[in-house]
């Protein structure tokens, strides 16, 4: 079983387990999973270990005899006894991670930081908070967009719950430009991206042995989400950091990605190297001041922007075919400011 499908069904027994104050058997849990993940088959052994492995954890989770069997259910330590404490450093810098998630205001991921942040509220001292006000009066966060996803908390709650039961979804998408469509996908992941969210999800019309059938839908193109009663199976080998690590921004990796050369001028170097584009990127430094840039991409549309948002400062040296798509690009630009 993957490790993956272990921490799925290990968090579903726990939202479970919350569900019912006086507890469930060991049959009655298994059933619930059965039928909430979407399993064909599932054994109490291995509902038992789950049950185990998050005692081991740490988490209160007790057993009792009672007159219809063996109960299992939360104990007095998950909640109500433990005190949150935190300094006024750690308020800043949680509140400053805070106002940088506000694009998810209206999201289930939103409803979470809301309520740990009520908790604190309630819960720390009257001189913390009054720290806190005073320093955040001088410490601003800027450069967010005024947007949320407050009217897709719907469709993203559909979507969620299909990546944790494995849950094919059937959606209604409309790309820029287009007409929506209906479509069925595969949702793996949520990606929050440059303050927008990504699902990562498999085309279920596109055969499995197939490199560009993993692709990244914008939650803003989505129409509509519905939970189908069938589910699929998620590769064992495939992995979400590898995945994303193959391109500079969110562009799917329909095809492998390949090393890009950019020459920098010396005015820019500085910017590069402030602001890298890469964790991996490559410097080479030169004697004139100037610097090439190597860096991979999955995709050509990653790299142009940037290299034209330095203009002159910036020249694509390989692939060919970067090149000659930037020189395209200034020639029409040229030709609008003719």
């Amino acid at each position: 079983m993957a490790r993956n499908e272990q921490l799925i069904r290990q968090h579903k027994i726990l939202q479970i387990l919350e569900r019912y104050r006086f507890g469930r058997t060991l049959d009655e849990i298994r059933h619930e999973l059965v039928e909430e993940l979407g399993l064909t088959s599932l054994h109490s052994r291995t509902v038992r270990r789950d049950l185990e492995a998050l005692q081991a954890a740490g988490i209160d989770v007790d057993v009792h005899d009672q007159q219809r069997g063996r109960v299992w259910k939360f104990g007095p330590g998950v909640k109500g006894t433990h005190k949150i404490t935190a300094s006024a450093t750690e308020l800043i810098a949680l509140s400053l991670s805070r106002d940088l998630m506000y694009p998810l205001a209206g999201t289930p991921f939103w409803v979470g930081i809301e309520s740990f942040w009520s908790k604190l509220r309630e819960q720390l001292p009257d001189a913390v908070w009054s720290h806190y006000s005073r320093y955040r009066e001088v410490l601003f966060v800027r450069g967010m967009p005024a947007k949320s996803y407050r009217q897709h908390h719907g469709i993203l709650e559909t979507l969620h719950r299909c990546i944790q039961e494995h849950r094919i979804a059937e959606i209604e998408y409309q790309p820029i430009g287009k007409d929506a469509s209906r479509r069925e996908i595969e949702p793996y992941a949520v990606v929050f991206y440059q303050s927008s969210l990504y699902i990562i999800a498999a085309a279920a019309e596109i055969a499995t042995d197939q490199p560009d059938r993993i692709r990244h839908w914008k939650l803003d193109r989505f129409v509509k989400a519905t939970a189908l009663d069938r589910w699929f199976k998620r590769p064992e080998d495939f992995d979400l950091q590898q995945h994303l690590g193959q391109s500079l921004g969110i562009f799917s990796a329909d095809k492998p990605a390949q090393n890009f050369r950019i020459r920098i001028g010396s005015r820019a170097a500085r910017w590069v190297i402030e602001d890298p584009w890469h964790p991996d990127q490559m410097v080479e430094r030169l004697p004139d001041g100037n610097i090439i840039l190597t860096v991979r991409a999955a995709h050509e549309l990653e790299i142009i922007p940037r290299v034209l948002s330095l203009g002159s400062e910036a020249e694509v040296l390989e692939p060919s075919s970067c090149r000659q798509a930037v020189a395209e690009t200034i020639r029409a630009m040229a030709a609008s400011y003719g």
